[in-house]
């Protein structure tokens, strides 16, 4: 279980002031006050004659931890907020009774969470509170940033927005200054609904106090139930819908490598110059465009070889082309999944918005290189693409009050070698239930057709039309005392998604998990702010398959795990299962018994310990290879500490260590697999920093006494040092050196790489 799937709707966020002269009245909206005369200056201070006129709102609640306590004395918060043609002003004055206590030093961007103290602000500009975007703002103006939408209660922290913040520190807290331009924020044309907005502030020393800007509500299902409205915003959006807005972003890498294979010496260099091209004639319409982008390890924390579109896959989206308007594509994984353009030559895309309708269309050329997966029931083939492709994509959503509407298409076409081209619908329910709870239930329907295959030495080739189809089916309960999710999901033999990420398919899937909400508790003299048990279960069967001669009804895995989880001080949370569980490694095999125990934990039990998490299963695991089950386990250790130094520096380092394995019959592992990553940053200022990434992975197998599978022992030894400055958003330069190899089998590569980004 790579990580516990329980949503905690009251941890959220707010933002919103409100309407009166001195102080907002709470049952109101956050009124925004247009500003007429000198914008703020964005230094954390306000005492520009702007926030004399702003009424201040200061109707925060605790939503964590959920101890029945009030909120600590001395942690009152106001909001206030103004707006002119160019952009939103937030001014926060943030009042602390123990301000030495306070925390938020210097760290990566998008690395501002619970440990820290900040402000967040939440936007809806569309006003359906089906996404929204955010900002994190830590004391020493470190931000975090992203997309969050409601269907999944998901944030995606890839999107980086060109926000301006400053903060300033006071005998008695803090005040900060958020400016937030308009450019980047996307609304209809005309007639769209209310702005929507949602405030919340981090205090860790007040054992992970949060407080937001809207009562709390247990049957919540997303962090987006607690926007509200914004009052007097109609005025400005008429002022700046027919604003034009263009962005030209070019980039330069240029890289020199050298490296042996097998003894044989091999140099090269290389020079790229890309560009991206972002352009807003109007409110409703965005134009995006890319040229030739580098994707390298200068971008990610995680390393990355050199051909980096044959890993696309296992890394987090940060290229802007995709992030534009995220919301709206707003498909499943199975539907589209950008990672699967791995090396893009060119991409051209369209985005428009109406008050109750939406649309995006995106075309781009793959270079060869990527990986393509193709499903089975008992396996993922993998094969990698010696061509280029065209990959391609409508969208287009239907907006009602409570309910959404979508259809969608795509294709992959390989060159001279057929395609691959999927339609599909989709409908989204989401409301109030019987007993005043709440619900969501979520359809999607696929049907793929496909000319483009492998053989069986991995070479491309036009094959003759295979067909299949899709179905996945979710509904959500969720009320005070109750969240039950309920899911369904059907994928043909024949179903191919080469711009998804599909990959099983020729099974049908039956989930449910039950939680029952049991509030505080007390356990062995420990306080517990949150209790819950649970039940997960989840079935795999075989969907009968002529071609291939896949019987049908034949279970693949079966899940009951019974189990419990809880919320106690220092941000801790705990859970555990029991898995009465069992696997079938192949077509026709056993199904073996693969009893477990499951468990997991996350805490941050010292200032300086920005994070300690693991995640453990031990028991009777299976080897897939083998066909044979042995005892065995997985585990997973992630700890991050962070320690302010002088003259403002400060110093992050993240440790990660994960094994697998699996016990044979002669007293040592049969297989077993292990990785260890560690990964230090030093920051010089807001600006700039020093990145040292060390990972190791190794994996082997030996005689398990049972079987006859060939031994083998694999290696890689990765080492980069980046140095990144960033004088302004989107004006970036960075330096990085790589060393890496494989050193069983004599294979080593280093690189030096030099990027400049600029943003006109």
């Amino acid at each position: 279980m790579s990580r516990f799937p329980y949503r905690l709707p009251g941890i959220a966020l707010s933002i919103l002031l409100a309407a009166d002269a001195v102080a907002a009245d709470e049952r109101h909206g956050l009124r925004a006050v247009r500003n007429a005369g000198p914008a703020p200056a964005i230094d954390g201070r306000l005492d520009d004659a702007a926030w004399q006129r702003a009424p201040a709102y200061d109707g925060f609640h605790k939503h964590a931890p959920r101890d029945g306590k009030e909120a600590a004395g001395g942690l009152r918060t106001t909001v206030q907020l103004l707006v002119d043609d160019q952009a939103l002003v937030f001014g926060i004055r943030a009042w602390d009774d123990a301000p030495d206590r306070m925390r938020g030093a210097l760290a990566r961007r998008d690395k501002v969470d619970l440990d820290q103290d900040f402000i967040g602000i939440w936007i809806d500009p569309v006003g359906h509170g089906r996404a929204a975007q955010f900002v994190r703002v830590n004391l020493a103006g470190v931000v975090s940033d992203g997309l969050h939408r409601a269907d999944d209660d998901e944030s995606d922290l890839g999107p980086d927005f060109p926000v301006e913040a400053a903060v300033t520190r006071l005998p008695d807290g803090y005040s900060m200054e958020v400016r937030w331009p308009l450019s980047n924020l996307r609304f209809p044309y005309r007639g769209g609904k209310d702005w929507r907005l949602l405030v919340e502030r981090s205090v860790p020393h007040a054992d992970g106090t949060l407080l937001v800007s809207a009562p709390l509500r247990l049957d919540a299902l997303s962090h987006l139930s607690f926007l509200r409205d914004v009052e007097g915003m109609d005025d400005t959006v008429a002022a700046v819908r027919d604003r034009r807005f263009l962005e030209l972003r070019p980039e330069l890498t240029l890289r020199a490598e050298r490296g042996a294979h097998e003894g044989l010496p091999r140099r090269g260099h290389q020079a790229e110059l890309g560009l991206e091209i972002n352009a807003r004639p109007r409110a409703d319409w965005v134009f995006n465009a890319t040229i030739n982008p580098d994707y390298s390890q200068v971008e990610v924390d995680q390393p990355v070889s050199q051909g980096a579109g044959n890993i696309a896959l296992s890394l987090p989206e940060k290229r802007g082309f995709f992030l534009e308007s995220a919301d709206v594509l707003g498909l499943p994984l199975p539907a589209f999944y950008s990672r699967t353009v791995g090396n893009p030559a060119w991409g051209l895309r369209a985005t428009w918005r109406a008050a109750d309708a939406d649309a995006t269309a995106m075309s781009l050329r793959d270079q060869e290189g990527g990986l393509v997966l193709r499903g089975r029931p008992y396996e993922t083939l993998e094969y990698i693409q010696p061509r280029p492709t065209r990959a391609s994509l409508w969208r287009g959503r239907w907006h009602g009050d409570g309910l959404l509407l979508g259809a969608f298409a795509s294709q992959r076409a390989v060159e001279d070698l057929g395609s691959n081209d999927v339609i599909g619908m989709d409908a989204q329910w989401r409301g109030d239930t019987f007993g005043g709870a709440q619900g969501q239930a979520v359809v999607t329907a696929m049907h793929a057709r496909t000319t483009s295959g492998f053989d069986e030495d991995g070479r491309p080739l036009r094959r003759g039309r295979q067909s299949g189809g899709y179905l996945h089916a979710k509904y959500i309960h969720s009320s005070d005392d109750w969240w039950n999710e309920f899911a369904l999901e059907a994928i043909a033999p024949g179903f191919v998604n080469d711009n998804g990420f599909v990959p099983q398919a020729g099974i049908v899937k039956g989930t449910a998990e039950i939680a029952r909400k049991r509030g505080q508790q007390s356990f062995a003299g420990l306080e517990l702010y949150e209790f819950e048990t649970l039940l997960q279960l989840a079935e795999v069967r075989t969907l009968h398959d002529r071609a291939s001669g896949q019987l049908g009804g034949e279970v693949v895995t079966r899940e009951l795990r019974p189990g419990i989880w809880m919320m106690a001080p220092r941000q801790t949370e705990f859970w555990t299962l029991l898995g009465f569980d069992r696997q079938r490694a192949r077509p026709r095999g056993k199904l073996h018994d693969t009893r477990a125990l499951h468990l997991g934990f996350a805490s941050t039990p010292l200032p300086w310990v920005s994070k300690i998490a693991g995640e453990i299963a031990l028991g009777r695991q299976l080897d897939a290879d083998a066909d044979r089950v042995g005892p065995g386990g997985n585990v997973t250790l992630d700890v991050g500490l962070r320690f302010p130094l002088r003259r403002g520096w400060s110093l992050e380092l993240d440790h990660h260590f994960n094994r697998a394995w699996v016990q044979g019959t002669l007293g040592s592992p049969a297989f077993a697999d292990n990785a260890w990553r560690w990964l230090a940053n030093l920051h010089f200022s807001p600006r700039d920093s020093l990145r040292l990434l060390a990972q190791n992975t190794w994996a082997a197998r030996r005689d398990d006494g049972v079987t006859t599978l060939e031994a083998w022992n694999e290696r890689q030894v990765h080492r980069s040092l980046l140095y990144r400055y960033q004088w302004r958003h989107g004006r970036i330069a960075s330096a990085g050196y790589v060393d890496e190899k494989m050193p069983l089998v004599g294979t080593r590569s280093k690189s030096l790489t030099f990027k400049l980004q600029w943003e006109l």
